[in-house]
């Protein structure tokens, strides 16, 4: 008797164990509550091993078919640090981890980037012979670094370019002293079109490119620090739609000799330079010519030495938009063709071209989407790469034959893939999750598909938080056809025969995608949290989010709001469907595109939405900036009625129930404009709003204060809507 009573206390103290997450977590539970995984993986090159680091980051480890997958320890972060000190005897290093960011070049040594006290490095690591074999540095203080095949390396200094090459000397390639003038950084056309660099060396290391940004000709744009003892203000350039934009232009920089040549990318000067390649024999670099319009591509081909034009490719044109994401990708040892990646056909999927621009075959495949190009086999006669499934929920690995155009689904299990291929093609390293799988990661054999398991991750949260229930759903859109992805995250301790408050948390707008057949669903954890406080949370990707191809955007050119909206509704019809959901208590919560969709939600359906928190809202798309305002709605002279029927400025005086917004004091992304002037409408109007800064943040609000937000959120909606 007094066993069984035992038992019973154990298994009572553990269910009692169980809790709510706690508002801190909202912010650190990504952290605290991760599945068991294996960090920084990857395969080890020309082997059939894959390394990871250790949980305290310090050791890397290794697991290898030769040893029957078993854990190894391939190299320390104290034998690293070993090795920088005799290669560099009069540098100080600080070395805090194993580095997390390698890329294997052979099956015994990687590369990585680390800093020390006089310069910065990217050096080639030894696992086995435990040493440094080859370093370049640069200065301490040069940033965004990249580097060539011969040793050299670019790096910015400001505005200005420097080039360290491998005798160790300095060169200055441009002096501009004008801050207006901004040379090879990746911060050109406001990384819109795929843009994650500035600068391109050659395949030889001989010529750099690189953008040169002349933003002279837009107006300054005051962003005010309020920590000075007298608040300092901070100018920027911010081109709004509309109004005068940018001059990029593309120079290319001869080392040997010193000479600059701009590429002839033509008039007008307001357009926008993408896509920007070397071809591999270093002769000639191709650029995407998109006009301000953004409805008509031409791929371009450049003499690189005398920056001369030498054709068209092709060209891309839409009554919608044209929207360039990647640069080429050249089949290895064949400098005459490349891969192109495009949504021209409705969905963003590879072609195979030669350098005259011929089409040689469709490597399409369904309506998969390309999400993440991971390259050739050994043979360089098969394609890997990433790309989306079950109706855009899932990811999976996929293989395309260049010659027959065939392709092959690698990965089978529903879900979030994150595989990899090894150097020798037969092997496969997948991690997926799916909404009942926290982290799963295996070695499939690719011809027998067998698969060994490496780690197969326990539920984060038994016997610590008791997390709500959560499922996928899937909604027809407001056209009568098309399926939306949902996901409905119920009430702790769920009653179907109460009621609950519903806060419905949106996005809505491009590139963003919320609703995911991965562990959590694509929630996050402030979502579980409103749950666990006896909300049902939901959440809709209506038409104009990510991965459903362009069609699935196209609908809202020239009018943003008008059918996501419409999608939101046939959510909210939904949630009414349902006998639990209290249809006099519906709230929403979105930040950016998400906050200027709570806004136009809470003042257009202001019969259905009682309580509304907005972060960092557009108000009106006239007050955003020229490269993603315009590809939506045109310019406001296009368009006056679509800018009219978006603006939520003289919306405000239907403002009907409470309404937060939020916005970062030094937002550079939406402006604060944004917000003040939907304030003093309401304000003209007689309508009560409330407002919240948070200083010395931007678009986003991070770190410990991040926690604050969320209170504050969770507090407003406790108050006015529970």
């Amino acid at each position: 008797m007094r066993k069984f009573t035992l038992i019973f206390l154990l298994t009572g103290s553990a269910v009692f164990a169980q809790r709510p997450l706690t508002i801190e977590e909202t912010v650190m539970g990504g952290r605290k509550f991760a599945p068991t995984t294996q960090t920084a993986q990857q395969w080890r090159k020309d082997s059939k091993a894959i390394t990871y680091l250790s949980s305290d980051f310090a050791t890397l480890f290794e697991k290898s078919a030769a040893t029957s997958w078993k854990e190894t320890t391939l190299a320390t972060k104290s034998e690293f640090e070993s090795a920088l000190k005799a290669k560099f005897p009069n540098e100080e290093f600080s070395v805090k981890a194993f580095p997390m960011a390698i890329n294997w070049k052979t099956a015994n040594t990687f590369e990585t980037e680390i800093a020390g006290k006089k310069n910065n490095y990217k050096v080639i690591y030894d696992v086995v012979a435990k040493q440094i074999t080859n370093a370049i540095a640069f200065d301490v203080q040069g940033v965004s670094a990249i580097f060539s095949a011969n040793n050299n390396s670019a790096w910015l200094k400001g505005n200005n370019i420097r080039i360290t090459d491998a005798s160790g000397k300095i060169i200055e390639v441009t002096n501009d002293e004008n801050q207006g003038i901004v040379n090879g950084n990746d911060y050109v056309h406001r990384q819109e079109f795929g843009i994650d660099r500035g600068m391109w060396w050659n395949e030889a290391g001989t010529q750099l490119a690189y953008y040169r940004k002349d933003e002279t000709m837009v107006g300054n744009y005051p962003i005010v620090n309020w920590n000075e003892r007298e608040a300092v203000n901070k100018d920027v350039k911010y081109p709004m739609a509309g109004m005068t934009s940018e001059n990029v232009t593309l120079v290319i920089f001869d080392v040997a000799t010193g000479k600059k040549v701009t590429v002839q990318t033509g008039e007008p000067k307001e357009q926008y330079l993408t896509m920007v390649s070397w071809e591999p024999t270093g002769k000639y670099i191709f650029i995407g010519i998109l006009n301000r319009e953004q409805n008509h591509m031409k791929f371009n081909k450049y003499d690189a030495k005398t920056g001369a034009f030498v054709k068209t490719l092709f060209e891309e044109k839409a009554s919608t938009w044209v929207e360039p994401q990647h640069a080429l990708t050249f089949v290895p040892n064949n400098p005459n063709q490349f891969i192109y990646q495009t949504d021209f056909n409705g969905f963003n999927q590879m072609y195979l071209y030669n350098t005259d621009g011929k089409l040689l075959k469709n490597l399409a495949y369904k309506d998969v989407i390309v999400k993440d190009l991971l390259g050739f086999d050994a043979k360089n006669t098969k394609i890997n790469y990433i790309g989306t499934a079950n109706n855009g929920l899932d990811r999976q690995l996929f293989q395309v034959d260049i010659k027959s155009g065939k392709t092959v689904q690698l990965t089978k299990v529903s879900g979030t893939h994150n595989a990899s291929v090894s150097s020798d093609g037969t092997l496969i390293l997948d991690q997926y999750s799916n909404v009942t799988t926290p982290n799963e990661i295996s070695v499939i054999d690719v011809k027998s598909n067998k698969a060994t398991n490496l780690i197969k991750a326990d539920n984060p949260f038994t016997g610590k938080v008791d997390m709500p229930k959560m499922e996928l759903v899937t909604i027809t859109s407001a056209d009568g056809k098309t399926p939306l992805n949902g996901r409905i995250i119920y009430p702790a301790n769920f009653d179907a025969t109460k009621k609950y408050p519903v806060m419905v948390y949106v996005y809505g707008g491009s590139h963003a995608q919320l609703v995911n057949n991965r562990w959590m669903g694509g929630g996050g954890y402030f979502d579980y949290y409103m749950a666990q406080q006896g909300y049902v949370v939901f959440t809709l990707d209506n038409r104009g989010s990510d991965a459903r191809g362009k069609k699935f955007c196209d609908v809202n050119h020239r009018q943003l709001g008008v059918n996501e909206m419409a999608d939101q509704m046939k959510g909210v019809e939904f949630l009414k469907s349902k006998s639990f959901v209290d249809a006099d208590k519906i709230g929403v919560f979105g930040w950016s595109f998400g906050g200027f969709m709570s806004t136009s939600l809470m003042t257009q359906h202001n019969d259905v939405f009682k309580v509304g928190v907005a972060g960092g809202p557009v108000i009106d798309w006239k007050y955003y900036e020229v490269m993603y305002g315009e590809r939506y709605m045109d310019t406001p002279q296009e368009n006056p009625e679509g800018y009219a029927k978006a603006s939520l400025l003289d919306k405000a005086k239907d403002l009907k129930g409470r309404l937060l917004v939020i916005h970062g004091a030094q937002d550079p992304v939406v402006v604060q404009q944004q917000s003040m002037n939907f304030i003093e409408a309401c304000i003209k109007a007689g309508k009560q709003v409330d407002y919240f800064l948070y200083p010395n943040h931007e678009h986003n609000v991070a770190g410990r204060d991040r926690i604050h937000m969320y209170a504050k959120i969770a507090d407003y909606f406790n108050t006015h809507l529970k």
